[in-house]
């Protein structure tokens, strides 16, 4: 039997779960929050009345895994990121969207070394967000030209990061 596309290009992507494409994801309902927290799952209250916010990165996330696949919840089982779709539509071959996502992987990993580098490290954030508060640490500090340099590197890098995913995965 031949996997399917899920199988063959999420499981090596989590994009969607770690932080990088989301900050959160708005959850169907309370009872859908009060599933995911007994699961030991990060929920924030929703303002806007709804189910809760499933903060990410995701707890539930394993490498590039759903820990809770069966029991996860409804907008995961229902999101399909662009290239994913693309793929299924044959307009992206499966091997040119592998490229895409390690492509991704490999960016977001330089924008995670480039944070660590400026002294921010070990904070469970959204990619976004972990990014946005080291060049804030690092303007507050007094900062030589080396971290000058790592500033502008790291903000470059985040541009293209977000530039990649906004056409790659989200669309648009």
């Amino acid at each position: 039997m031949k996997p399917s596309l899920t199988d063959t290009l999420c499981t090596r992507c989590g994009l969607c779960c770690d932080g990088s494409l989301f900050a959160d994801v708005e959850l169907a309902s309370g009872g859908e929050a009060s599933a995911l927290e007994v699961m030991g799952l990060e929920i924030e209250d929703d303002d806007d009345d709804g189910g809760g916010l499933l903060v990410q990165p995701c707890g539930a996330l394993k490498g590039t895994r759903c820990s809770i696949y069966p029991h996860r919840p409804d907008c995961c089982r229902t999101f399909k990121c662009r290239l994913l779709q693309e793929a299924e539509r044959g307009m992206v071959e499966v091997e040119r969207a592998k490229e895409k996502i390690a492509q991704a992987l490999r960016r977001i990993e330089r924008v995670k070394e480039l944070v660590v580098q400026l002294g921010t490290g070990a904070e469970r954030l959204p990619l976004k967000e972990h990014c946005l508060e080291a060049l804030a640490l690092s303007e507050a500090a007094a900062a030589g030209p080396a971290v000058k340099r790592k500033r502008a590197e790291l903000q470059a890098a985040m541009t293209s990061v977000e530039r990649l995913l906004q056409a790659a995965f989200l669309g648009g």
